[in-house]
């Protein structure tokens, strides 16, 4: 027979994570790069403000 897998909540503390995607224009060719990290929430804005 075929064992019931079970789900299990994680209990405990969790990141909230948030996918940050940055535009660079190049300055010899004038296209456009993408840059996409995943980072933790709380720090989103510290790394938006520190780049403009």
């Amino acid at each position: 027979m075929a064992k019931k897998v079970v789900a299990t909540l994680s209990k405990g503390d969790t990141v909230k994570l948030t996918k940050l995607i940055q535009v660079k224009k190049s300055a010899k060719t004038g296209a456009y790069t993408f840059r996409s990290r995943i980072v933790p929430s709380e720090v989103i804005k510290e790394i938006v403000a520190s780049k403009a």
